[in-house]
Formats: structure tokens, sequence, C-alpha cells
């Protein structure tokens, strides 16, 4: 059987400070599979659409496209930290929506051969349901990294 070695292993971050020991594992298991890194992490959008009717498109607090700069920046940040001058090979993918289904869509998307998680990111919607999301709807093996003290 001939290996598709283009297929990305797809990491998950979930905020500044989370999660460095899953892009970490999934860097290494990249290289050991001679295959592309994405790393990917979702943000929600300040879009008006579905917003409640009490509030006024008026008072949202960020600026469009925004949200997008931010979560772009910290996921350059985490992956920088991570793994230091080997992160230059990583794709980062900032997504709006909610971080289970961006997760399973960029692997449909991209053929994935894996996708690595954290667990127990404190204060990240990666701990939960996310993860539980995205083990029930993976279209490929999903690797779960306890994050390191």
């Amino acid at each position: 059987m001939v290996k598709d070695l283009r297929r990305p292993v797809v990491v998950a971050v979930g905020g500044p400070g989370s999660g460095r020991a899953a892009i970490q594992l999934a860097a290494t298991e990249a290289g050991y599979r001679q295959a592309p890194l994405i790393a990917v992490t979702a943000y929600h959008s300040a879009s008006p659409v579905g917003a409640p009717a009490a509030r006024p498109v008026a008072s949202s607090m960020h600026a469009p496209g925004e949200e997008h700069t931010t979560a772009e920046a910290m996921l350059g940040d985490e992956v920088a930290a991570a793994l230091g001058d080997q992160a230059v090979q990583a794709e980062l993918r900032a997504v709006a929506g909610l971080p289970g289904r961006k997760l399973v869509e960029t692997a449909r998307a991209t053929n994935a051969q894996m996708i690595v998680l954290a667990s127990g990111l404190s204060g990240s919607e990666l701990a939960g349901a996310v993860s539980q999301y995205v083990l029930r709807n993976a279209p490929c093996p999903v690797l779960v990294v306890p994050d390191r003290p």
C-alpha cells in the first residue's frame, strides 16, 4: 500500500499558553510522516448576524476583522512558542466559527491523516464539548494529548 505523504496533520490550538505539548507532538508526528502541519484556531465573530435583538450592532467592541487578526496573532505566537524556529513550517489557520466544527471541516477539506487535540486546556473551549464533538465526527484518527504542567 502506497502512503500519501502530503495528507496533513491538523492540530487544534485553543488559546494563549495552552496546548503546547499537543502542538509539539503534532509537529513530531508530521515529521515522522513527512506531512504538512496545519495549526487551527477558531474564534467567535462579532458579526451582527444572529446577535440578540436587544443588543445594538453599534455596541460591538471590535472592529470588523479584529477578531481574525487577534486570533491569527495568538495562533502564530503559540506555534512559535511551542516549536521555535520550526514554526515557519506550520500552516496557520484562524477561522471564524465553532471550534469542533471548524476542526472537523479542516480535517475533511485537507484529507488529514490525524487530528491532535490537547486535553484539559484550562479556560479553553477545547476541553469538554469541543473534544467530544471532534472525537465523534472526525474523518481520521484523533490523538488527545495531556498538556504538561
